[in-house]
């Protein structure tokens, strides 16, 4: 039986490679802080074995590996020490995965995904194309995160050792932390009827599914290589799109009031409003034979679990996230869709 090891295997990625690689009869061994992150269908799924180890603990790290793996995946690789660290344990491996992310991609003006000025890119972002300079810097900074990624991916790929490094754009999934589709899910359960989106919801930043994620670790398990892969779902879906989709799977709908480009940006935002819209290019990962399933196909399970999480009252913290506010201020947008109704009296 082939063995995998996952580093950060209690998160939204780690949990469903997990799950891919369970279901096609490996053995998968996980590793995080806390065994309890880790959902019950998991921790008690026969081949999967849990250790409690810190990612930057180097002897730790050996201990999980000893036995030998055809296949370390790395969903916790953040910096160029990370990459260092983890680097000699890859050399027995048959394969690798390190998850990167579409931050690293910078447009002929500078900015990237974490800009507070949105970029533009080409239609669509090839891994060939640009990237921000490799730093050292705060990897939780705007700047920082892109730079840092790219100073992990060098290291590895500069390495030799058959590292597929995936850049995965907005990932969602069940467990995620921050369910960005919640935005549009709470709307519907408070039984929001009309929904302003900026840019008439033609905006658009590459949803990936941890689950498309996951089908594609076991391709490149199965073809190791050194290389670098976008991975995205299959549809890379607008702002409307998405909005239409999880409204539908929560047997709700929205009246779209699509609002002109001129408008103010904070009537109508939401996650994903990038115009141009970020497009993945994904062919290099189909080369391989991976196909990636569309956005409606893959979020369900995530929506099936954000309203289980809403019935035992484990919501309630995203009311407190400073991240939702902005999205979810009904106050606002009420006070600008009846200005836009009397606005329409008046012509």
């Amino acid at each position: 039986m082939a063995r995998a090891v996952i580093l950060g295997g209690t998160g939204l990625i780690g949990r469903a490679v997990a799950t891919r690689l369970l279901d096609a009869g490996w053995q998968v061994d996980v590793t995080g802080r806390d065994a309890s992150h880790l959902p019950e269908r998991l921790a008690v799924a026969p081949g999967l074995t849990f250790t409690a180890v810190d990612r930057a603990d180097a002897r730790a790290l050996r201990s999980v590996v000893a036995e030998g793996a055809e296949l370390i995946v790395d969903c916790l690789c953040f910096t160029e020490s990370d990459a260092l660290l983890i680097a000699p344990f890859l050399a027995d491996a048959d394969a690798s995965v390190m998850l990167s992310t579409k931050a690293v991609y910078v447009d002929e003006f500078g900015n990237h995904g974490n800009s507070l000025a949105k970029p533009v890119f080409p239609l669509p972002i090839g891994e060939s194309d640009p990237t921000v300079a490799p730093g050292r810097g705060d990897p939780t900074s705007r700047d920082g995160y892109g730079q840092n990624k790219v100073a992990a991916e060098n290291a590895l790929l500069d390495s030799g050792l058959p590292v597929t490094v995936l850049r995965a754009g907005k990932v969602h999934g069940e467990g995620a932390k921050r369910p960005r589709e919640w935005v549009f899910a709470k709307r519907a359960l408070d039984g929001r009827g009309q929904l302003a989106l900026a840019h008439r919801g033609r905006g658009g930043d590459h949803t990936t599914a941890a689950a498309n994620i996951a089908s594609l670790v076991e391709v490149v398990a199965a073809q190791p290589a050194t290389r670098v892969l976008n991975v995205g779902d299959a549809d890379a879906p607008t702002g409307l799109q998405i909005a239409e989709t999880v409204a539908g799977r929560l047997g709700h709908s929205f009246e779209p009031e699509l609002l002109d480009d001129d408008t103010d940006p904070v009537y109508g935002a939401h996650p994903w409003d990038v115009v141009p819209p970020v497009v993945l290019d994904l062919a290099a990962a189909e080369r391989l034979g991976w196909r990636g399933e569309t956005f409606p196909a893959t979020v369900g399970a995530e929506l099936d679990w954000l309203l289980r999480e809403h019935e035992l009252g484990r919501t309630d913290a995203l009311a407190d996230d400073p991240y939702f506010a902005p999205f979810l201020d009904y106050r606002l947008e009420d006070a600008y869709l009846l200005l836009r109704s009397l606005e329409r009296k008046l012509i």
